[in-house]
């Protein structure tokens, strides 16, 4: 019989709620447990995803993965489409891309996403429009060790995160939200004053302890993030 990722899940959590795996002890790798299973890398993967989701298990990279000394609830932030959201929205969707450069990874994009000293990036500027409003500037990092194909896509008629989407699963996701006032580059790119305060959004994401791409998304003054989980 096949196992499933639902089988690893419901038997990993089986172990740590009857105290088999208490809090703060360390979970075998994946590969250890692809093995002990039976079952492909990718099916245990994804059980421990969802653990890590749900607040069970802890995971690092390079530090492993442990079972948490205290589960907890946590808000989960799908990776959204910018198109379907303004689309949803009601709006007519346009998109530019501003300029897509391959260059050496400047040093602290290195130190942000651990990468090497000779690691090669995709810098994408692009904007996102509603209604031929600006609602969404992003300013893009692709890692092209992890993803080489990047550099022979064409950004014109794609926008990068639904090619992303479509090109590379992920592993992690580390996503920061903040205020910070808009310097005049920005401010002309989304039609708002200098020193506006605008919500940012930034993320980075990996498959398989590979660092993949770093993102900032701006938005314009008013913008509203909502989120169920």
């Amino acid at each position: 019989m096949k196992v499933t990722y639902k089988d690893v899940k419901a038997d990993i959590l089986s172990k740590i709620t009857n105290g088999q795996w208490p809090p703060g002890s360390l979970v075998a790798n994946e590969v250890d447990l692809a093995m002990t299973y039976g079952c492909a890398r990718a099916t245990v993967n994804r059980a421990m995803r969802e653990l890590a989701e749900e607040g069970i298990i802890e995971r690092r990279r390079k530090a492993g993965t442990r079972v948490r000394m205290t589960p907890i609830r946590q808000a989960r932030f799908d990776i959204p489409v910018v198109r379907d959201e303004i689309i949803q929205k009601g709006a007519a969707y346009r998109y530019t891309l501003l300029s897509c450069i391959s260059q050496p990874a400047p040093d602290w994009l290195r130190a942000r996403l651990d990468l090497p000293a000779e690691a090669k990036a995709l810098h994408l500027i692009c904007m996102h429009y509603a209604d031929g409003v600006p609602y969404e500037h992003e300013d893009r990092w692709i890692n092209l060790t992890a993803l080489p194909k990047a550099a022979s896509a064409s950004f014109e008629e794609i926008a990068p995160t639904e090619w992303l989407l479509s090109a590379i699963p992920f592993s992690e996701v580390e996503i920061s939200l903040f205020a910070r006032s808009a310097e005049k580059s920005l401010a002309d790119y989304l039609d708002c004053t200098v020193g506006d305060p605008v919500f940012t959004v930034e993320r980075s994401t990996w498959w398989r302890e590979n660092a993949v791409t770093y993102v900032r998304l701006t938005y314009r003054p008013g913008h509203r993030l909502t989120t169920r989980y």
